[in-house]
């Protein structure tokens, strides 16, 4: 029997680099007329591009640029951003909240988005994931048996994909607002619903039912959904959207469109593209989809949980149509080798079509 011996590496060690060189956040009302650059220049490390986009995503700001670069152990990220009715950001609260966001992360958590619930929510309160078919009257039907069973919703958050669903309910005791403790009872309930998903099912179809106290570490709850329809599995039936990816240029990554729009004007769907770039080792993808809500913090999100770091990236979004958005990725696997195209175009692309795929038209957010 072989025995293996690891180095102890203190947890201390691991963030000090971070202590040293902690995020430095520059808001940049003054370059542009039109929108906001907020400037980073951070440390590195696997996870932290995740970290500003969900910063920035929760704020449900407007991403209509950025370019992104890592190398050496060293980020520096700008983003082009505006609110929603596409003003630049001049609220002192809000770009003060953006500043202490980003530059409290790293401090704050010791991992991507530590807690699953949702701000103000109870640390025990317990959380209900479920994944299955997307069936008329399901989600009814699983509140009013939470409710007969004396339970209130605090909060829930549901996404559905082709006919797949994936939703997170945060329950407590409708008595008295606690949490509920009793292993019992949180038996009796997810048997409950165990049998109300199965009734919504036919025979052999997927579905997972389990109530959850997330610990700390745990994610982020859109980025916990993603994390649900993966292992779900609803990517195997997604496919790219037709045509050839020789109808990417390079003009389209860096926001001018020309070529596309004259060569692909009827078609709105997803195209992905991935390459070998054989003087930087790098495998290059590129991603064209139409423009909507949370794209960039979806396809981030996709990369960072298929463990690949992107070292270098050009994101353009022009009009609401955004006919020629790119996402222009460098990425290698986490182990530092470079990931071979023909292993990524089969095994990793319906996934990342499928991210891409969950959300409504409308700009990067």
């Amino acid at each position: 029997m072989d025995i293996t011996y690891r180095p102890y590496i203190d947890p201390d060690f691991e963030v000090l680099i971070e202590r040293i060189h902690p995020p430095r956040v520059c808001i940049d009302n003054d370059t542009y007329r039109d929108c906001t650059l907020v400037k980073v220049d951070s440390a590195n490390k696997h996870g932290m591009l995740l970290e500003i986009v969900q910063v920035l995503t929760d704020l449900e700001l407007v991403i209509s640029k950025s370019y992104i670069s890592s190398d050496g152990g060293w980020l520096m990220d700008v983003f082009h951003v505006t609110d929603q009715q596409m003003n630049k950001i001049t609220d002192e609260s809000l770009i003060q909240y953006i500043q202490e966001g980003i530059c409290v992360i790293r401090r704050a958590r010791p991992s991507i988005g530590e807690e699953t619930r949702p701000t103000l929510m109870s640390i025990e309160n317990k959380a209900l994931e479920m994944t299955g078919m997307d069936r008329p009257g399901l989600m009814s039907e699983m509140s009013a048996v939470l409710a007969e069973l004396g339970c209130r919703v605090s909060a829930a958050m549901a996404w559905t994909h082709k006919s797949r669903a994936a939703c997170i309910i945060y329950v407590e005791d409708a008595s008295n607002g606690e949490p509920i403790r009793d292993p019992c009872r949180v038996a009796q309930l997810q048997a409950q619903l165990e049998n109300v998903v199965e009734a919504h099912h036919y025979d052999n179809e997927r579905r997972s039912v389990r109530f959850t106290a997330p610990a700390p570490g745990e994610t982020h709850t859109e980025r916990r959904l993603h994390q649900l329809m993966a292992a779900d599995g609803d990517y195997k039936t997604c496919c790219s959207c037709c045509g050839s990816d020789d109808d990417i240029d390079d003009d389209d990554v860096y926001g001018q469109g020309r070529h596309y729009k004259a060569k692909k004007k009827e078609c709105y769907g997803t195209h992905v593209k991935i390459e070998k770039c054989k003087e930087t080792g790098y495998s290059i993808l590129t991603v064209r989809s139409r423009d909507r809500p949370k794209l960039l913090f979806d396809t981030v999100c996709t990369l960072t949980d298929m463990q690949y770091i992107v070292f270098h990236a050009a994101i353009s979004s022009k009009e609401s149509i955004a006919i020629q958005v790119k996402i222009h990725h460098n990425i290698y696997a986490d182990s530092g080798s470079a990931f071979f195209v023909s292993n990524l175009k089969f095994l990793k692309i319906p996934g990342i079509l499928c991210e891409a795929q969950k959300w409504t038209p409308f700009g990067f957010r």
